[in-house]
């Protein structure tokens, strides 16, 4: 299942099709809400937060489709709201799955480092300066029954780690939690090797994924 496309040009498509798909601009970490549709215009101080809601219903019938998205079709309205009813093409309601991704971006905070004409500086490697093209792949990677588990308890975020007491087993911990470290060390081999550490621009050439300028 994806969402998105990396050929989305303009609000008015993201916004009817893919309108799952949004960006935070981050005050900390924790931040949530205020969601747009396209990357922050002015400076976060705790980085940019990207946000990708799956759709969450399903025809029935498919478990996949060429395009990898017409099998499923997408009534969520963002912001970790319920989604809407399903329509009668796409009947059966699945688990509302989303992920986020966060972007470190504090280090291009300082206001002098900003296009003047007031617009944001950073581009998807697509050439999107809006943000329109951002997009997301899911693959199903729950073990055994712990999926089923979660929605049976009907826990949420962190809760699902925690010693839930709104199971019917006080105490129980739904899911077993890694800690950051143990994330860290679930590695694999790398299949394709690209340079993607640091970075070198000047105001002019702001980031890789496309030329502002014929300085570049």
């Amino acid at each position: 299942m994806t969402v998105g496309s990396p050929t989305v040009t303009s609000q008015a498509e993201i916004s009817t099709k893919y309108r799952g798909l949004r960006y935070t601009c981050l005050d900390t970490i924790l931040t949530r809400g205020r969601e747009t549709y396209h990357l922050p215009t002015t400076p976060c101080k705790a980085g940019i937060m990207a946000i990708h809601h799956f759709p969450a219903c399903w025809d029935g019938k498919n478990l996949d489709s060429p395009d990898h998205q017409s099998h499923m079709f997408n009534t969520v309205r963002g912001g970790f709201a319920v989604a809407d009813p399903c329509p009668a093409s796409h009947p059966v309601r699945m688990p509302q799955v989303a992920y986020e991704t966060m972007w470190d971006t504090t280090e291009f905070n300082d206001k002098e480092l900003w296009p003047e004409d007031g617009s944001q500086p950073f581009v998807w490697s697509t050439g999107d300066t809006k943000g329109y093209s951002t997009h997301a792949d899911y693959l199903f990677g729950w073990k055994g029954d712990s999926l089923q588990r979660a929605m049976d308890a009907d826990c949420f975020f962190r809760e699902c780690g925690e010693d839930w007491t709104g199971s019917d087993k006080p105490g129980v911990r739904v899911l077993k939690v890694q800690s950051a470290e143990e994330k860290a060390a679930c590695q694999i081999p790398l299949t394709v090797h690209e340079d993607i550490d640091g970075c070198e621009l000047t105001p002019e050439c702001f980031f890789p994924g496309r030329f502002l300028s014929d300085v570049c």
